[in-house]
């Protein structure tokens, strides 16, 4: 956020009001945990298969960032991590996909912040990529052109075109 607003005094073509945030695995956690820790600041964020939850996750992974876990009193070391804590705090537009057959993350990373979300009566989008795994494979440029909409959408409150499809020329008879 600091970058942005530095970045921003400089130049004016930079709207602090309108920031969109997006990424995918450790990024789609990022993702999801900034639009729920700074909600005032990001507007829009396009999480993709995220590690939500490292309880959830490779130990290796969760380890080396967050150390041990360590169970105590009804909760533990890596609950204040975990998206679905904070998602209740949501005020943009986010939209959450993943792979149905990711064997990085599993799906039900999404799925917990998904439940959160609702319980919390959150709106937010969802997109789950049937038969794709971890980087999306064949669906990774509809997964692009879905974020580029939302962005566009979302952000500058634009109307992308629609079913546009990336790699296929616009041909006109």
């Amino acid at each position: 956020m600091a970058g942005i607003k530095e970045l921003a005094q400089r130049y004016r073509f930079i709207d602090v009001d309108k920031v969109g945030i997006w990424g995918h695995s450790g990024g789609g956690f990022a993702t999801a945990s900034a639009m729920f820790r700074f909600p005032d600041f990001f507007k829009v964020g396009i999480s993709e298969s995220g590690n939500h939850d490292n309880r959830n996750y490779e130990d290796d992974w969760g380890e080396r960032y967050q150390g041990l876990l360590v169970r105590s009193d009804g909760s533990d070391n890596y609950a204040e991590e975990a998206n679905q804590t904070h998602a209740k705090d949501l005020k943009g537009k986010l939209f959450l996909a993943h792979g149905g057959m990711d064997d990085n993350v599993p799906p039900y990373n999404t799925e917990l912040v998904v439940d959160a979300l609702v319980k919390a009566g959150k709106s937010f989008d969802l997109l789950i990529l049937p038969n794709a795994r971890h980087g999306y494979g064949v669906d990774a440029n509809y997964m692009m052109g879905r974020r580029w909409d939302y962005f566009v959408k979302n952000l500058i409150g634009a109307e992308p075109p629609k079913d546009y499809q990336i790699g296929k020329p616009n041909v006109v008879p």
